[in-house]
């Protein structure tokens, strides 16, 4: 990527068009407006959301992941290129794609640079305020912060920005964008830039797309993100012969709270402690082990079984020792004294839920060492709870109920090695560049890893944003 000093002409004011048209409001599309402004373009970003929601999931972000062979300020330890590669692997099955991977892992390593440059703040290790982190580094301030870094910069440098622009529909000719229907208010305008580049994300808002791939089940589906994901973008491509890549029957799932927002609800609506009590479904019934994942990776797990699930929901049971050790959570739990009183009010048949706690209180036992709250394990239960299964019995007695929070999606079109989308015909469209989780099912088409979608976002955006500058100066 070119880190050449920015020497910028001014934009001209009597063009009709840009040369560069920026489609998204989130990281990939700030950092392609900004590569492309830098590298001379005319640039425009269209954001579909009003000023207020500006910036996709992005808002509810706080990490990146790195590739950093040794110290730097902001991880507590070293992430070769190997060890990234790695953990690429074994969450994607190796299914990454062959030239994209090598290259997210390389530009990865100058993105907080970059980002410094560009104004925004990283949380350093020796702040002690959040949990250390070998692997990503933390945004001082969220997500939100550095939206408003990023996008303070664009503004700075002439980007045009443009507030609540649905893009409707693409028009691509003999491998080659046309045209971008862009509706504002009551207006709808046909755009005809030089190059677009579309960093508009998936579906995951799109309620009639998921009952399409997920039938009934999606109903009980809570998305996490933000509400203007709808896959307009993505559909229109696609419709016109772009190669989709990924599975749209498939999705980045986590537990959350049922009283959750429709929408928007962010991390913080995350359930988290599954390890400390049990996990029934509405029939009072256990499905899973709960101790058998209690890595960052269970959250994902869950968010599969409660996809699963009848009516999608799920409840967690924990008693008062559960409860304190539980961490703080967005929604107070619903709490009883006794387990009939707390079935009443979770709407299950109380001799159910008697039942199940019953069994698995017998079926209990210690560690081998009595100070190892994490060797306790059942004997002789099905499903087993293999770790941490401390008996429930110290009233009051509390629950959390749970659904399925959908992230993103795992489907998404291919891009070359210049970030342009490619067509089922192998060739690519010539002035159409993706960058951002519109593109990530390349590389990450299952699984994942915490802090890579930002990452995915601000390395092929900046990669996209170079690119489609270079094809409209050619």
């Amino acid at each position: 990527m070119n880190h050449a000093p920015h020497r910028l002409s001014p934009p001209n004011p009597s063009a009709t068009e840009p040369e560069v048209l920026v489609i998204g409001g989130g990281t990939a599309a700030l950092c392609a407006a900004i590569s492309a402004r830098r590298a001379g373009a005319s640039v425009c970003l269209l954001e579909q959301a009003p000023k207020g929601l500006r910036g996709g999931n992005t808002r509810h972000s706080r990490n990146l992941r790195f590739m950093h062979p040794g110290t730097t300020p902001l991880a507590s330890g070293p992430y070769p290129v190997a060890e990234f590669r790695a953990d690429l692997d074994r969450a994607t099955g190796g299914t990454m794609d062959s030239t994209l991977t090598p290259l997210l892992i390389q530009h990865s390593a100058d993105v907080p640079d970059w980002l410094e440059d560009a104004g925004v703040r990283f949380q350093p290790t020796a702040s002690g305020v959040l949990p250390a982190s070998r692997k990503t580094a933390f945004l001082l301030g969220g997500g939100k912060s550095m939206l408003n870094a990023l996008y303070a910069t664009a503004e700075g440098i002439g980007v045009e920005i443009q507030y609540a622009a649905e893009v409707r529909d693409l028009m691509i000719r003999e491998g080659r964008l046309e045209q971008v229907l862009v509706a504002q208010g009551e207006q709808v305008r046909a755009w005809r830039p030089r190059a677009a580049i579309a960093c508009c994300g998936g579906a995951q808002a799109n309620r009639d797309w998921l009952r399409a791939q997920w039938g009934e089940a999606a109903a009980g589906f809570i998305n996490r993100g933000t509400p203007f994901a709808e896959g307009q973008v993505l559909g229109s491509m696609l419709r016109q012969g772009a190669q989709p890549v990924g599975d749209p029957h498939s999705a980045y799932l986590v537990a959350v709270d049922a009283r959750s927002p429709a929408d928007d609800g962010g991390i913080v609506t995350r359930v988290r402690c599954m390890p400390a009590g049990i996990v029934v479904d509405r029939n009072g019934r256990r499905s899973h082990d709960e101790g058998g994942d209690t890595a960052s990776t269970r959250y994902a797990v869950w968010g599969q079984r409660l996809a699963g699930y009848p009516g999608q929901i799920g409840y967690l049971i924990l008693d008062a020792r559960g409860m304190r050790e539980a961490p703080p959570s967005l929604y107070p739990p619903i709490s009883a004294d006794g387990i009939t009183t707390l079935a009443a009010a979770l709407a299950i048949d109380p001799v159910a839920l008697r039942t199940t706690i019953a069994r698995y209180n017998a079926a209990v036992r210690p560690a081998d060492q009595a100070d190892d709250p994490a060797g306790w394990h059942t004997l002789g239960l099905d499903p087993p709870k293999s770790r941490q299964a401390l008996p429930l019995t110290e009233p009051p007695f509390a629950a959390y109920p749970m659904r399925p929070g959908i992230t993103f999606t795992y489907h998404g079109v291919r891009v070359d090695a210049q970030t342009r989308v490619r067509l089922g015909d192998g060739l690519a469209v010539e002035n159409l560049f993706a960058a951002g989780m519109i593109m990530a099912p390349n590389i990450i088409g299952r699984g994942y890893v915490s802090g890579l979608a930002m990452t995915i976002g601000i390395v092929f955006g900046r990669l996209a944003g170079e690119e489609a500058a270079r094809r409209v100066q050619g």
